[in-house]
């Protein structure tokens, strides 16, 4: 059977009764889809040859490559994409939050093209990007926002903000947290487990190609272990960044209390709470993870679900800390920051992305959650479901996982077999095995019912 853990503003099961999966079994449906895989997406391969000629791994992004090649897309609209094989694909993936609105929805495509009337560029201050900052302030109840282009641009500045108003440079992240490509931000995202030492206390991994400064690591969802790392260092670290809730490891919780206890040490030991929201955002809810977890950080990272599909990203917080800025202790530069067709985006999502919008997304993504809870049940599979906002995953084990060490020891081939499953049957989700579905505000009961029906296919497939 499946019991049900809820954290107050989130979903999740927890498996009781499930069964050993057959490994065997599991191998050879892998190598059956693989091979059906490749029969139904030849456009993709050749279009892939193509573009590794002039793009390294043929893909404008690392994340976006997969063996023996990813799914080329030609053109999207609401909750759907087509590929290059003219395959219509449900798009569950919907740019890892960036698309909350939908593929052209169309109030973001009415405010483009009237910013396209208007300019593209100024690279000045203007109304248009004041406006944008004050629709963002008062959205997630902060005093000052400045944007950027991406969400690796948001947290570099964010630490840079923290370092230049502290004067220290110590950074504390979580084992297993992903903060974008800037180098201190890099070490420990997914370390390999015999280079991370113990984990109640890890030992920071830093990739080849990174400089990352002077990094401390902790375990999620452990006060003890962030007491001692501060109370050890804290005259050398200037911020603690960590996402709320956990997304680059699937779906992982906080503790009741958690972020609470987070919030007292920052406070008690004078070191700047970073919360990173790129994903979390809107698609947690109507004013982000922040004010839904009831616990304000110092400083906020954003992008993706709020610029509606076009390239923004921002960072912001209390006064105190973006003074920073003004003072010029840290320079902040960028050539397209705050530019018309992005603002633009603010507008459109800051309108759509209303309370009863998002909570109609979230109603329809906790029904798919708790229809497939239903079917790990009938089925006793080692697996259980995780929900926030309008987010949701799969996780491959039967206990719930609340760190990174516990993300480690879930089922990774069945994980790989459920996501080719589903890209197999016109349902694209992010490749990574780690990532979540997202119901937008286009998708609908006819979207929700393919996601569940594509789920019983697979446990049948895998008792059968």
């Amino acid at each position: 059977m499946q019991t049900k853990s809820h954290h107050p503003q989130a979903f999740r099961t927890t498996s009781i009764d499930a069964k050993p999966l057959d490994q065997s079994k599991l191998q050879k449906l892998l190598t059956q889809e693989w091979a059906a895989y490749k029969n139904s997406t030849i456009g993709s391969g050749i279009e892939n040859e193509l573009a590794h000629q002039v793009i390294p791994l043929g893909v404008p992004s690392s994340f976006q490559h997969w063996d023996p090649y990813p799914i080329s897309i030609v053109s999207a609209k609401g909750a759907w994409m087509k590929d290059v094989d003219g395959r219509d694909l449900l798009d569950l993936s919907m740019g890892f939050g960036a698309m909350l609105a939908g593929h052209l929805n169309p109030d973001v495509v009415a405010e483009i093209k009237e910013s396209l009337n208007i300019g593209t560029l100024f690279v000045t201050p203007s109304p248009i990007s004041r406006d944008a900052a004050e629709r963002l302030c008062k959205r997630f109840a902060i005093d000052q926002i400045r944007f950027t282009n991406s969400g690796t641009e948001a947290t570099m500045y964010a630490v840079r903000t923290a370092r230049a108003y502290t004067g220290k440079n110590g950074i504390v992240k979580v084992e297993g947290g992903y903060h974008g490509s800037y180098d201190p931000l890099m070490v420990s995202s997914k370390p390999a487990l015999n280079q991370a030492g113990d984990a109640q206390a890890p030992t920071p991994v830093i990739p080849e190609s990174a400089v990352a400064g002077e990094i401390f690591v902790v375990p999620y969802n452990n006060l003890e272990a962030l007491e001692i790392m501060f109370k050890r260092n804290f005259e050398r670290i200037a911020c603690f960044i960590l996402e709320p809730v956990l997304e680059n490891i699937g779906i992982v919780l906080p503790d009741e209390g958690y972020l609470e206890g987070v919030r007292t040490l920052c406070d008690q030991y004078g070191i700047i709470l970073i919360f990173d929201e790129v994903k979390t955002g809107l698609t947690a809810g109507p004013q982000g993870a922040a004010q839904r977890l009831g616990v304000q950080p110092d400083l906020i990272c954003l992008a993706k679900s709020i610029g509606g599909g076009v390239p923004l990203a921002a960072f912001g917080g209390k006064k105190q800390y973006m003074d920073a800025v003004a003072s010029g202790k840290m320079a902040h530069f960028g050539t397209f920051n705050g530019n018309p067709l992005a603002m633009a985006g603010v507008r459109a999502v800051d309108r759509i992305c209303t309370v009863e919008a998002l909570a109609t997304a979230e109603s329809f993504n906790r029904q798919a959650l708790e229809r497939i809870s239903t079917i790990i049940e009938e089925y006793e599979l080692p697996a259980h479901t995780v929900g926030f906002g309008v987010k949701g995953c799969i996780t491959w084990s039967a206990d719930p996982v609340r760190n990174y060490r516990d993300y480690k020891a879930t089922d990774f081939q069945v994980a790989e077999l459920s996501w080719l499953w589903s890209i197999n049957r016109g349902i694209i989700t992010p490749p990574g095995l780690d990532e979540q579905w997202l119901i937008s505000l286009a998708h609908g009961q006819k979207e929700i019912d393919i996601l569940v029906e594509d789920f019983n296919s697979l446990a049948k497939a895998i008792r059968a």
